[in-house]
């Protein structure tokens, strides 16, 4: 990623393959010509199901636009890597992630509801194309409204952060405790929508990686759909999969024992950054940055808001750990830390969100290697395969 992301976010930007909108609002992406012959390609490929509306900005590689789900007359947004980098990526393989990633169903987890692939026998200039579909959400990416509350001078209080911290973690403790690692946890795929985080692109990063190396300026590297800041591009070899800004240092070594403690270090970070208005690893270059990821501690963030207080910082603190077996050892362990005697009071989830949360929130989970939790599925959880056959050149959902 390398712009700033700006505006709404569409449901965020997303995971390697850099999707993620679901949100509102975007301009028109400056990559779009006025005569798009892959968007029109595309609309007649997804017709009559999906009625594509517009194009929302802030996809990176990926295009992502406003649709109209035909059956049930709701909007959708549509997530679409083109053919020319679709090329690379396992067709089964991302069918099987993004079917596991579709059976989360959690308040603070954005879902995934469709996914497929336009056929060859469609336009080729949408022919091959990958898409998944997500809810609509009108709201923004925490990128676009730090990005906002930068420009008029504001920023977020403890409080808020302590509030979004324990939303992600409750999204990622349900979400780690079904085998799911999400490895691309930054602020564009967390969305805010009434005061609330709602993490979006479960699975996408690793399903979007799977199958293929895709060469970047400098590197083996895909950039993210996310707006971004400088250096945060989404590697896909081997096993490090992410957005390196974000990636925890056993994340960044393609260390095959990493396991879901990678989120909560990117979680922490994220935090972080909320409250201080920077990375504490920014650096005059991104292979700087990715050098100070490994070596350098953070200050200590009471050193930079002693309003903050001390259970946030701990909690924030011990997700930064270079050594993932001195962070919480589980998101739930992290919610202790976060509702501990010291901690800031949070705002009452309205109640539908703290019912379900209480449900499902604070869940301890073994240890996931990242091979192991969101790679292959077992023959049990899998999903059956390709619905009815549609006609030949439309698009097919899985």
């Amino acid at each position: 990623m390398t712009a700033p992301e700006g505006g709404a976010a569409a449901v965020t930007t997303g995971p390697t393959l850099g999707m993620s909108p679901a949100v509102t609002g975007g301009g028109a992406p400056p990559h779009a010509p006025a005569d798009d012959r892959f968007r029109d390609a595309l609309a007649a490929a997804l017709a009559p199901a999906l009625v594509l509306e517009r194009e929302l900005a802030g996809g990176g590689m990926a295009r992502v636009f406003v649709a109209t789900e035909a059956a049930l007359g709701r909007r959708v947004v549509v997530k679409v890597l083109p053919p020319d980098l679709a090329a690379g990526v396992n067709r089964e393989r991302f069918r099987r992630e993004v079917q596991l990633a579709a059976q989360l169903q959690h308040p603070h987890i954005v879902p995934l509801l469709a996914a497929g692939e336009v056929p060859a026998g469609a336009d080729p200039a949408a022919a091959g194309s990958l898409y998944y579909t997500m809810p609509f959400i009108e709201g923004e990416s925490l990128r676009a409204e730090a990005a906002a509350r930068t420009a008029r001078g504001a920023g977020f209080t403890p409080r808020e952060v302590q509030r979004l911290l324990h939303d992600v973690a409750e999204a990622l403790g349900y979400a780690h405790a079904r085998g799911v690692v999400h490895r691309d946890v930054k602020p564009g795929n967390v969305l805010l929508q009434h005061g609330h985080a709602l993490v979006t692109d479960f699975g996408v990063a690793k399903a979007l990686g799977a199958g293929g190396t895709t060469a970047g300026p400098g590197g083996a590297y895909g950039r993210v759909s996310d707006p971004p800041a400088p250096g945060t591009r989404v590697t896909i070899v081997g096993m490090a999969i992410g957005t390196p800004a974000y990636m925890a240092p056993e994340q960044l070594a393609a260390d095959p024992a990493a396991d879901h403690r990678v989120d909560l270090y990117a979680a922490g970070l994220v935090a972080y950054e909320l409250l201080t208005g920077a990375s504490p690893f920014a650096a005059a270059s991104p292979q700087a940055t990715l050098a100070a990821q490994l070596t350098r501690d953070p200050p200590p963030i009471a050193s930079l808001r002693p309003d903050v207080p001390p259970a946030l910082a701990a909690a924030i603190s011990a997700c930064l750990a270079k050594d993932p077996a001195d962070r919480p050892a589980t998101a739930g362990a992290l919610l202790a830390l976060l509702d501990g005697p010291d901690a800031a009071p949070a705002t009452p989830a309205p109640v539908g969100v703290a019912a379900v949360a209480a449900a499902s929130g604070a869940v301890t989970a073994p240890a996931l290697p990242l091979a192991a939790a969101t790679g292959d599925v077992p023959a049990t959880q899998a999903v059956s395969g390709v619905v009815a056959p549609r006609p030949r050149g439309r698009a097919r959902r899985w």
